[in-house]
């Protein structure tokens, strides 16, 4: 984590308290009382205990925008933006050697540990911060909190074993990977390989791709064309890391990706994660036959790379903490202990221009493309802070993202009310021409090929202009009818801009529909790929039918099949989203392309690819990364390389037991554990996991969770009378699942 520029005093005293030479702590313990219901409709109440030094004047913390009231009066709650809140109380200096008990309703259901506070620091009488402790009550305690009056989502326990049950499959045989090959011939004789050999054949004019690996020998020889053999090697490599040096079948491997584009785009913005992570990511990837990485270093949360000549973009952008007007550094989102200049956590932190053409020139070396991606004009208020800063800091307004007098009345889906530029000034288009040539510039210095800068373009709320003069009038001299034609605008001039650069445009799927066919003609020729990500399939406004029909190239990124981000099931503990339905390595296996959109003759080659999401609202750290990305990718990386069925979920699972978490345990990766199923057969319960002879179970029957030294499951267990729940916890190689809960 590097940071540039000059420190402000007030800066620098956040960093001094957050330092502390003062031994005093403080602790903050979360819990909610539950779900219910009036006839206002639903709430939870949530409880902060605060114990320890309370010589302070306001509790700051992070949590998901909700409608909130503070239930003793004597405390005031303030939202400083969308996701940023404090209390204030003269309660915390009264209470000394006493604790203090803040209960607040949120007008919402509590459905997932995710949704909880997080963020939490004190607000000191000189404006300073100090961290504190915090920990969270268990949601499970008493399960029936976790439910309303009309639902149950905590995942049952019996249906859990029926689909672990479902899971058991025959040890995968010598050729089975993940992605699958496309032909396996086993020939005469056996091997064991311990060579690789290269040769380089003139690529087939339909797949450039196309390759083969020919066991023979105690040789793997590999065919391939020259572009792609990088990536044949690596396929090559792994295949014989997984014989373990034993001997195998002589075989001959034939195979090819069905899609061109075969993406993961990770979100450095809302949480930050560092080059070697990174890196870490992308031997991930390519391991999987991936060959993009979508890289999403700015939204309204943060701006994560050095742009040349916007020094500003970084010092002001990625820099999070206590502020009420994003003057210096942006206000907390999402997580962090109140100081912009932290090193500890997720909140702050950039990639200088030498950490990203590194990057470039790794992915490069294994065959990957990174398509960088500059959120506009929506998603854009980390951008438009600094611009500001920079435009109070030198008088300079040509490169200003909105405009004084600007009475526009808008919320964006994540809540904020100021995160969109303006597309009538010329000094917004000054700006992202910057970035552009900063990136272009970036690129031609790693020597790598930019495949594309995409430009965002989604969720742009409704009202973003209407109170914008410049816009209006840019309206009313150009014909341009309402907003949405004005968004249209915008992006024909960015498309127009990059392709004078001899650039290719990329977009969510908002920047093509509902757009003239006059707009589809001009801004397709030069587009790169269009993501579509909303769950409609069988209309034909569906937004991925609009790619299609305005002959664009489409990436299949749907949010009910390839979002990373989402929660792996409904079960409160889990770590994720949950406002789509939940995504796990089945889900995304199940992303068949004609259910996902519907396609008319001739569609098939405008499918340019998938690709899987992993937005960082949720994530805390580089290991809650990777498991939100393992095993759940592998899914999507079997449907990016074969587009028709292979692997039933038990074949799939047992690769996934027998050949990949022993990788990524060699490599120091982290995963998620699937929980335990439980069986209530005569009074007997059963238990299984869907890694059948791996790991162990422990459970109790007194209500508590079961740690790892409760009671090992060797078999049936005889259930007492008076129990009330059996709790089962899968551990395996030093990691744990949720717990499940049979309530009797």
């Amino acid at each position: 984590m590097k940071f540039t520029g000059a420190i402000s005093a007030f800066t620098l005293a956040l960093a001094m308290a957050s330092c502390g030479s003062s031994p005093k702590t403080t602790q903050v313990k979360w819990e909610t009382l539950g779900n219910y219901s009036d006839e206002s409709g639903n709430y939870y109440i949530q409880r902060m205990t605060v114990t320890g030094d309370l010589d302070f004047d306001r509790l700051a913390f992070n949590q998901y925008p909700r409608v909130m009231k503070s239930l003793n009066p004597a405390d005031t709650l303030i939202e400083i933006i969308p996701n940023y809140y404090c209390i204030a109380s003269p309660r915390f200096r009264e209470a000394q050697g006493d604790s203090v008990v803040i209960e607040i309703r949120v007008n919402d259901v509590m459905r997932s540990i995710c949704y909880a506070p997080d963020g939490f620091h004190r607000v000191n009488a000189d404006g300073s911060t100090s961290p504190v402790e915090f920990s969270f009550g268990s949601l499970t305690a008493t399960p029936e909190l976790y439910s309303t009056a009309d639902e149950d989502r905590m995942p049952k326990a019996d249906e859990i074993y029926s689909f672990n049950e479902s899971l058991v499959a025959e040890t995968p045989g010598d050729y089975e990977a993940i992605p699958s090959f496309k032909k396996v011939t086993l020939t005469d004789g056996e091997s064991t390989v311990s060579d690789i050999k290269i040769v380089e054949k003139v690529a087939d004019p339909s797949n450039g791709e196309k390759y083969t690996i020919t066991i023979k020998d105690n040789v793997a020889t590999v065919e391939a064309a020259q572009a792609f053999m990088k990536n044949a090697r690596r396929r090559a490599e792994d295949l014989i890391a997984g014989f373990s040096g034993q001997t195998v079948p002589n075989a001959v491997v034939e195979d090819e990706p069905d899609f061109r584009y075969r993406g993961v785009m990770i979100d450095i913005s809302r949480n930050y994660q560092t080059p070697e992570e990174l890196n870490r990511i992308l031997d991930m990837l390519a391991r999987y036959g991936f060959n993009h990485l979508h890289f999403h270093f700015n939204d309204d949360d943060a701006w994560r790379l050095d742009i040349p000549g916007l020094p500003e973009l970084v010092e002001v952008g990625a820099r999070r903490g206590y502020t009420l007007d994003d003057a210096d550094f942006l206000v907390q989102i999402h997580a962090g202990d109140g100081n912009p200049d932290s090193t500890e956590g997720t909140a702050n932190g950039y990639f200088t221009q030498d950490d990203f053409i590194a990057m470039l020139q790794y992915a490069d070396s294994l065959g990957i493309k990174v398509l960088p991606e500059v959120e506009s004009p929506g998603h854009g208020r980390a951008a438009i802070k600094a611009m500001e800063n920079r435009y109070r800091k030198t008088g300079d307004a040509s490169l200003r993202l909105i405009e004084d007098g600007d009475v526009s009345t808008y919320t964006s889906a994540q809540g904020f009310h100021d995160n969109v530029m303006n597309p009538a000034l010329e000094s917004t288009y000054k700006f992202l021409e910057t970035v552009f040539d900063g990136l272009i510039d970036m690129y031609a210095r790693a020597g790598v090929e930019l495949p594309a800068i995409h430009i965002g373009g989604d969720e742009v709320p409704h009202g973003a202009w209407g109170g914008a003069p410049s816009v209006i009038k840019y309206k009313e001299e150009n014909g341009v009818a309402n907003d949405h034609d004005m968004h249209a605008v915008f992006n024909r001039r960015l498309s127009d801009y990059l392709a004078s650069k001899g650039v290719k445009v990329s977009g969510w799927q908002e920047v093509v529909c509902g757009r003239s066919d006059d707009y589809n003609k001009a801004v397709s020729a030069n587009t790169y790929s269009v993501n579509s990500w909303t769950q409609s399939l069988t209309s034909p406004d569906a937004p991925s039918r609009q790619a299609l029909d305005g002959n664009y190239p489409l990436i299949l990124s749907n949010v009910n099949r390839f979002y990373l981000d989402m929660s792996s099931s409904y079960h409160p503990d889990e770590r994720g989203l949950t406002w789509s339905t939940p995504v796990d390595e089945f889900v995304a296996l199940g992303g068949y392309p004609e259910d996902l959109v519907v396609l008319q003759p001739g569609d098939r080659e405008k499918i340019f690819g998938l690709s899987g999401q992993l937005f960082s609202e949720t994530v805390r750290s580089a290991a809650d990364e990777e498991m939100r990305l393992l095993p759940k990718m592998l899914g999507l990386a079997e449907r990016a390389w074969n587009s028709t069925p292979t692997y039933t979920d038990a074949g799939f699972n047992a690769v996934i037991a027998d050949r990949e978490i022993p990788h990524w345990e060699k490599e120091g990766y982290n995963y998620h554990l699937r929980q335990p199923g439980i069986k209530v057969v005569d009074g007997k319960a059963l238990m299984n996991v869907p890694y059948a002879g791996k790991g162990e179970i422990r459970y109790t029957l007194d209500g508590s969770d079961p740690a790892a030294s409760s009671e090992l499951y060797t078999g049936e267990i005889e259930i007492p009378a008076d129990c009330k729940q059996i709790r089962a916890t899968y551990f395996l190689n030093g990691k744990q699942s949720v717990v499940t809960i049979a309530r009797l």
